[in-house]
C-alpha cells in the first residue's frame, strides 16, 4: 500500500524551501497552513493540534471509501504521520485541506484495490457514531425526524448507501468530497488529479444514477456543485 515520496511531496520539493512570498500570502489566507509550518519547524503543540482539527473529518470520509471504522481509523493514521515525516520538505501550493485530503485518497484507492479479493465489510449506515453523519445520511430531505421516524430513517439512509455503493469508485469519491467536504469542482480535481470538466462530469453521472435509484425517496440536489473560488486549479 506504500505511497512515494512523489505522490506526497510534489516532484523537486526533496530538499526544504524557504517559504516565499507566494508562500507567506497564502499563510495569511489559510490558518491550516500557518499550523502546518508550525508544524514544519517543530513547533511541539502544532501537530497535535493539527491532528484535532483534522482527525474528525478525516476519519468520517475514509470510513466513506472503505467502509470500515477500524481500518478508516487506520488509514487516516497513515496520512497523519505520513504528514509528519514529510514536515520538512512541505511548501504551501494549495489548501492545506486538498493537500491532504489528496494524500487521503490516494490511501484509500490504494487500500481499496489492495482488498478486491478480500470479502468485503457490511457498513451499518444507521449509526453514525462519532464521526458524524455520512453523505447517505446528508441526502435525507428532513434532518429534524422526530423519534417516531427515526426507523424510516434508518432503512432510507441504508438505500441511499446502497446506492452509493453502486456508482463507480471515481464517482463515490467525487461525491463524498462535495457533500462531506462540501468541495467545489477545482478543489475535488485537485484531490484526485483530474479537470475541473472531468469532475464536473463525475458528479453529473453520479447525481443521475443517484437520482434513478432514489426517485420515489429523496429530492435530489441541483445539478450545479458550487464552485471553490480560491483553489486555484483550471480545467
Amino acid at each position: 500500500m506504500g505511497l512515494s515520496l512523489s505522490e506526497v511531496v510534489p516532484q523537486g520539493d526533496e530538499a526544504a524551501v524557504p517559504i516565499g512570498q507566494t508562500s507567506a500570502q497564502m499563510a495569511l489566507r489559510d490558518p491550516d497552513i500557518r499550523l502546518m509550518l508550525r508544524v514544519r519547524d517543530d513547533d511541539p503543540a502544532a501537530f497535535s493540534e493539527l491532528v484535532g482539527v483534522f482527525q474528525h473529518r478525516l476519519v468520517g470520509v475514509m470510513h466513506h471509501l472503505v467502509g470500515n471504522v477500524d481500518e478508516a481509523e487506520d488509514l487516516a493514521q497513515e496520512v497523519f504521520l505520513r504528514v509528519y515525516r514529510t514536515r520538512k520538505r512541505y511548501r504551501p501550493k494549495a489548501k492545506f485541506s486538498t493537500w491532504l485530503f489528496t494524500i487521503a485518497n490516494n490511501l484509500a484507492m490504494n487500500a481499496l484495490r489492495n482488498r478486491k479479493r478480500r470479502p468485503s465489510v457490511p457498513l451499518n449506515v444507521s449509526d453514525s457514531g462519532p464521526l458524524g453523519p455520512r453523505p447517505a445520511e446528508q441526502l435525507v430531505q428532513n434532518r429534524d425526524a422526530a423519534p417516531s421516524s427515526s426507523l424510516q430513517h434508518a432503512e432510507l439512509a441504508a438505500r441511499i448507501r446502497m446506492a452509493l455503493d453502486k456508482l463507480n469508485e471515481r464517482q463515490k469519491v467525487a461525491v463524498i468530497l462535495n457533500k462531506f467536504e462540501d468541495m467545489g469542482y477545482a478543489e475535488i480535481a485537485e484531490v484526485m488529479g483530474l479537470s475541473s470538466k472531468a469532475v464536473k462530469s463525475l458528479l453529473s453521472r453520479a447525481r443521475a444514477r443517484l437520482r434513478d435509484e432514489l426517485q420515489d425517496y429523496i429530492y435530489m440536489d441541483g445539478e450545479e456543485a458550487p464552485e471553490t473560488a480560491d483553489s486555484g486549479v483550471n480545467d
